[in-house]
């Protein structure tokens, strides 16, 4: 068995998506190309070497996730120490956020059924659009008001709230089908699918802020934060691991921002 192939059978064992699958096995690939070498002559020159070139030609978000490639190879297929090569950070920048009255412009522009209840869907779930596109009609519970996302990230199970208006329209959706998935028959809708349905209508709706479903997310978190929702609350739903990933939603709604009173307004009415 090549290199690659004991690369791409040992993340599978260790049950890394197979998104990630797909990155580890490009990254390590074109690192041996690199390097041209055989992987028993490989040296931790070759790691910065090829890091180096990453860091002139791509984002820094491309090299950490080809740094993070190489040490899982380096480390689990070689059984070779990694060296610890100090990489740029990536930048933090805070996500873009929808209004309100954007995402009800969003929800206008759409031109069939499917589109609609898709959008509205993954506004008022926040769900990941990778969870969306595997969620089974059995999965929702119309009744209670809820419904379960299966093995999201790190393959957990969690419960998203489902909308009283948008649950009644989604059961006579499903009741004139027969569909295996809330939107497809019997295979899952590509993620890229649904990332060009809501590219089309951000151009339509003359949106000036960057769509993507990721967006809706965000969105959903900022103005449930916004409306008093607890925040730990809101990590649940998200499925976040950590509080601190929940907590950049504090930073990014600024509609807490606009309450505050201004101290020299308060100060001139006294």
């Amino acid at each position: 068995m090549g290199e690659i192939e004991q690369l791409q059978t040992e993340l599978k064992l260790r049950g890394f998506s197979p998104l990630t699958v797909r990155n580890y096995t490009f990254f390590v690939n074109k690192f041996l190309i690199h390097a041209h070498k055989n992987a028993s002559d490989l040296t931790e020159e070759d790691v910065k070497n090829y890091l180096a070139f990453l860091i002139e030609a791509r984002s820094k978000s491309t090299t950490m996730l080809a740094a993070a490639s190489l040490k899982f190879f380096y480390t689990e297929v070689l059984k070779k120490p990694f060296v610890t090569v100090r990489v740029p950070k990536k930048e933090k920048r805070l996500p873009e956020v929808l209004t309100k009255e954007e995402v009800k412009s969003l929800i206008a522009s759409c031109d069939t059924m499917k589109s609609r209840l898709m959008v509205s869907f993954l506004y008022s779930s926040g769900l990941r659009v990778s969870e969306l596109v595997k969620l089974r009609v059995q999965d929702l519970r119309f009744d209670e008001k809820i419904g379960w996302a299966r093995s999201g990230k790190g393959g957990k199970d969690r419960m998203f709230i489902l909308s009283d208006q948008l649950g009644k329209e989604l059961r006579d959706y499903v009741k004139r089908r027969q569909n295996e998935f809330l939107f497809s028959k019997e295979k899952p809708l590509t993620t890229r699918n649904v990332q060009k349905i809501i590219k089309r209508l951000r151009d339509k709706s003359n949106l000036q802020k960057k769509v993507t479903p990721h967006t809706l997310r965000h969105s959903f978190a900022t103005h449930l934060l916004e409306g008093g929702t607890d925040i730990r609350l809101i990590q649940t739903l998200l499925g976040h691991a950590s509080l601190s990933t929940t907590q950049l939603y504090t930073h990014v709604s600024s509609e807490q921002l606009k309450r505050i009173e201004n101290p020299l307004d308060t100060l001139m009415s006294k």
